[in-house]
C-alpha cells in the first residue's frame, strides 16, 4: 500500500497564524489543524513591530504538534506580504521587522518619485502604489535611520526570515520579491536601476527562486531540540495572496476572483503582465505567481474594516460576534452612506466608526449613528469598490468573466459574498475558505512530484472543498444604488 504524502503548511495572517498537516491521498487533500495562534504586532517607542521571535516559538510548536499527530515529509511558509528582517554580516536580526501599517512610511511616496519618476517605477515592476511597499519602507529607513542600512547585510521577507530561522539558508521567494515594487517584470530579478536611483544598497537583496524550490533542510540544532526529522523547506509562493490564487478552483484558464480577508485581492492570472495607461490609471499590481504566471490584481482594504470596528467596539464593553454586526446591517436602510474603503483615513487601528461618521459628513452624506449603519456602511461600500474594480478589471484586460471565486476567510461572511454578486451583477462561487494552505500544500505537493501541474492542482482541491454559490439579486437596484455610491468610493 502506497504510503500518503503529508505535507506541513504554516500560514501566517496579519492576526493570527496556523500550522496545518495537509494529507493528500491522491485523490483529495485532506486537512487536519494542529496548531493555532495569535500574530500580535507590539508598538513600542514610536513604532509598530512584528514580535518575530515568539512567531518562531509558534512555528516551533507546530511543529512538535505536527510530528504527534503522524509527522510530516516537507514544511511550507506564506505570509502577508511587504515586510521584512533586516540581518548583520553574522546572520543576527538587527531588530524586529516594523509592520507595514506603521507611520514611518506616511507621504514617502513622492519623495520617491523625486528620483524616480512614477510613471517609470510602474514601467519596470508593474506593481500598485502603495505607501506600505518594501521599497518605500527601505527609502524611509534611508533617510531616516541610515546607520540601520549601513549595517544590513542580508534583507530577507517574512516567509524567508522564518525559513532561514528554520534552515540557515538565505534566499528569496519570486512572489515574496515581487510584492517589494523592486522587481523587474522582464528580467525578474532585482532592479539596478530602482537601486541606483533611490540609493539603495543591491548586495542586502538575496538570489530570488522560482515558487515551489526546495530552499534547505530543517538544521540540525532545531530537528535534536524537537526530535524532529531533517525535512525540506519548500519556497512555496510566499505571498498568502498568490497561495491563494493556485487554489482557486476553476476549470476555466480565465478567471475573476476575491482573496476575502483583512485585504480583499481582486484580479485575475494572466501568463504576461499588463503594463500600460489603463493598468497604470487603475493603479493595479502584476505579482508574481506559481510557474511565472502573472497574479494580475488590486489591493482593496477588506474585512479590516469590519474586524477593527467590532475590536474598537468590543473594548468598550460590548461582545458583538460578527454574525451579531451581520444582523444589525440587515436591520437597517440599505444605500445610505458611503465611504472609499481605501481612504487613507481607515489604514491605521482604532476609531474607525467614528472616521467613518466624519468621512460621512465631509462629503455631505447621511452621517450613520447607530452600530447596524456603520457595518452596512461597509459592507456597501465593500460590494461598491468590487463593483468598480471588476470593472476596471475587465476593461483593462478586454475579457468578460462569467463568474466571481470568491476564497479564503471573507468566505465565512456570507452577507458579503451575497452582495458581491449583486453588486457585480455575476454569481459568486466562495470556497475554499483555507485557499491560501490549501495553495502551499498543492505547490509543495508539486515540488516533490506528487501532482504534474498547476491544472491538476486546482482540480484536487475542488474535490477537497465545499464550493457555494450565491447569484445576483435585484441587479437593476444594485446598478443605481452603484451609480450613486461611484463618486464616494474612488
Amino acid at each position: 500500500m502506497v504510503k500518503n504524502k503529508r505535507v506541513l503548511a504554516f500560514d501566517f495572517g496579519a492576526s493570527s497564524g496556523r500550522a496545518i498537516v495537509g494529507e493528500y491521498d491522491g485523490e483529495k487533500i485532506i486537512l487536519t489543524e494542529v496548531h493555532r495562534f495569535s500574530n500580535d504586532p507590539v508598538s513600542f517607542g514610536g513604532t509598530l513591530y512584528w514580535d518575530v521571535l515568539r512567531l518562531l516559538h509558534e512555528i516551533k510548536q507546530g511543529i512538535i504538534k505536527a510530528k504527534e499527530a503522524g509527522g510530516f515529509d516537507s514544511i511550507g511558509i506564506d505570509t502577508w506580504g511587504v515586510d521584512f528582517g533586516l540581518l548583520d554580516k553574522d546572520g543576527h536580526l538587527l531588530e524586529n521587522p516594523v509592520h507595514y501599517r506603521d507611520a514611518r512610511t506616511s507621504g514617502i511616496l513622492e519623495e520617491a518619485f523625486k528620483s524616480i519618476p512614477r510613471e517609470r517605477l510602474y514601467e519596470i515592476t508593474g506593481i500598485q502604489f502603495m505607501e506600505l511597499n518594501s521599497l518605500f519602507q527601505l527609502l524611509a529607513i534611508k533617510l531616516k535611520r541610515p546607520e540601520l542600512l549601513e549595517r544590513a547585510d542580508k534583507l530577507l521577507f517574512m516567509p524567508d526570515l522564518l525559513g532561514y530561522m528554520l534552515t540557515g539558508e538565505k534566499t528569496t521567494e519570486y512572489s515574496i520579491a515581487t510584492t517589494s515594487q523592486i522587481v523587474d517584470l522582464e528580467t525578474k530579478d532585482w532592479s539596478e536601476e530602482i537601486l541606483e536611483k533611490l540609493g539603495l544598497p543591491k548586495e542586502i537583496f538575496c538570489p530570488i527562486v522560482p515558487s515551489g524550490t526546495v530552499s534547505g533542510m530543517l538544521n540540525k540544532d532545531l530537528c535534536e531540540e524537537l526530535s524532529a526529522d531533517p525535512v525540506p523547506l519548500i519556497s512555496v509562493c510566499g505571498h498568502d495572496t498568490q497561495s491563494a490564487l493556485t487554489a482557486v478552483p476553476s476549470t476555466e484558464k480565465d478567471f475573476a476572483f476575491i482573496s476575502s480577508g483583512t485585504w480583499s485581492l481582486f484580479g485575475t492570472e494572466l501568463d504576461e503582465p499588463i503594463v500600460n495607461e489603463k493598468a497604470v490609471r487603475m493603479n493595479v499590481t502584476n505579482e508574481g505567481g506559481y510557474g511565472n504566471t502573472v497574479g494580475f490584481l488590486k489591493n482593496i482594504t477588506g474585512l479590516w474594516l469590519i474586524q477593527e470596528s467590532r475590536r474598537y467596539w468590543n473594548r468598550r464593553g460590548n461582545s458583538y460576534s460578527y454574525a451579531d454586526l451581520e444582523a444589525l446591517a440587515l436591520k437597517e436602510e440599505p444605500f445610505k452612506c458611503f465611504i472609499n474603503p481605501d481612504s487613507p483615513e481607515f489604514g491605521a487601528p482604532g476609531n474607525i466608526p467614528e472616521r467613518i461618521k466624519e468621512y460621512c459628513e465631509n462629503t455631505g452624506q447621511y452621517v450613520p449613528q447607530s452600530v447596524g449603519e456603520i457595518v452596512r456602511c461597509i459592507y456597501e461600500s465593500l460590494a461598491m469598490k468590487y463593483r468598480l474594480t471588476f470593472e476596471n478589471l475587465m476593461d483593462c484586460t478586454e475579457k468578460n468573466y462569467e463568474k466571481i471565486h470568491v476564497i479564503g476567510g471573507g468566505v465565512k461572511d456570507t452577507l458579503l459574498c451575497q452582495m458581491t454578486a449583486d453588486s457585480c451583477d455575476r454569481e459568486v462561487l466562495a470556497g475554499p475558505i483555507e485557499a491560501t494552505v490549501l495553495g502551499n500544500i498543492a505547490v509543495q505537493l508539486l515540488a516533490l512530484g506528487e501532482i504534474e501541474n498547476i491544472s491538476q492542482a486546482r482540480r484536487i482541491v475542488a474535490r477537497s472543498e465545499k464550493v457555494t454559490s450565491y447569484l445576483p439579486q435585484n441587479a437593476d437596484v444594485w446598478k443605481e444604488a452603484f451609480d450613486k455610491a461611484k463618486k464616494y468610493i474612488i
